[in-house]
Formats: C-alpha cells, sequence, structure tokens
C-alpha cells in the first residue's frame, strides 16, 4: 500500500502521485530506486518527494566517483587483484560483505530496502578513500574490481544509469547478461 499524506493513495482522493512528473524530475531509476528503499515488501510505503530526490542525489554521487575513476579501472584490464591490504583489504571487505547481502536477500528474503542501503554505505565507504584513490593508493585492480561489482549490484535497482557506467568502464556487452559477482567468503568476513 502507498500512503502519501497520511492516507492511502487514490484518485478520489485527489493525492496520486504520478509516476511521469517523478521520471521527468528525477529519472527512472531514482524512482524505480526509491520506490525499492522506502519500504520492505510487507510495510505500507509512506511517499515523499524528499526521499526520491535524496535517491537522486545519491545517484549524482556514484555517477561521479565511477566517472571519476574509470580511467584507472580501464588501465588494470584483466588483472587480478593480489594480496589486497590496508585500505584496499577495508573497502574490498566492504565490497564483498554487500555482493554477499544482497546474493542472499535475492534468494528468497526480498528486503531490497536494506540491499539498496548497503550499496550506499559502500559508496558512503568508496567517497571516503577519495584522497586515497585519487592519489593511487589503491592500486588498479582493486579500483576496477569495486566498479565493475559496484555496476553489478546496482543494475537491478538503477538500471540505466548502470548500463551506462557500465560502458564508462570500458565493459563489453551488456550489463544485464554479466554475470552476477561471487562473494569471497574470505573477504566477506
Amino acid at each position: 500500500m502507498v500512503i502519501k499524506d497520511g492516507a492511502k493513495m487514490s484518485k478520489s482522493k485527489g493525492n496520486v502521485v504520478s509516476p511521469d512528473d517523478m521520471v521527468a524530475r528525477y529519472g527512472a531509476d531514482s524512482a524505480r530506486m526509491y520506490s525499492l528503499f522506502a519500504a520492505p515488501p510487507d510495510r505500507d510505503l509512506d511517499w515523499q518527494e524528499d526521499g526520491v530526490a535524496g535517491v537522486s542525489r545519491f545517484l549524482g554521487r556514484v555517477w561521479r566517483i565511477v566517472t571519476k575513476y574509470a580511467p584507472v579501472a580501464r588501465t588494470a584490464g584483466a588483472q587480478k587483484v593480489d594480496a589486497p591490504a590496508g585500505l584496499s583489504l577495508k573497502l574490498l571487505r566492504k565490497l564483498h560483505q554487500t555482493v554477499a547481502k544482497i546474493t542472499l536477500d535475492f534468494e528468497g528474503r526480498w528486503h531490497f530496502n536494506t540491499d539498496v542501503a548497503a550499496i550506499m554505505e559502500l559508496v558512503n565507504e568508496m567517497q571516503a578513500a577519495d584522497a586515497q584513490l585519487a592519489s593511487g593508493e589503491v592500486p588498479a585492480p582493486v579500483v576496477r574490481e569495486l566498479l565493475r561489482s559496484l555496476m553489478l549490484i546496482l543494475a537491478p535497482f538503477a538500471p540505466f544509469l548502470a548500463a551506462e557506467l557500465w560502458e564508462e568502464l570500458g565493459e563489453d556487452g551488456a550489463i544485464l547478461r554479466a554475470p552476477w559477482p561471487k562473494s569471497d567468503p574470505q573477504l566477506a568476513k
């Protein structure tokens, strides 16, 4: 059930939010992701336009971080991450924990709101490491794995943005045909 201003949304009450207006203002991915983020599937959704705007700002942050570090990721090619330590290990641990959580939820729990929150936490950690990413302290193969996996886990929630950034990363083929990332149990601890 979608609630707006304390009442169930309905045409007769005149409190319906047009999805077309939300898509025109914030984009389809923002409207979709907000709907998935705002409440678990077994609870009512209290619609708030500020929430859609917040998701739109978050997706803008994702856009900026991926476009900023896509050139670094492309230089890594197919190199594998080798014995991460320090900040690289911390970022990869958060990534693998996020992948594990979302994978588990997709297997039956379907609480997408917590999945979106986990993606937001991952992006926050990546942004907190911006200076180290910019200085090259985090090796290119780690940056590639972070950005590539971020796009793969974001794709079910924001498919248009993820597809665009997938191409920016220089990846071949459609993102929705790419295999789901696997979580390393050792890194996810």
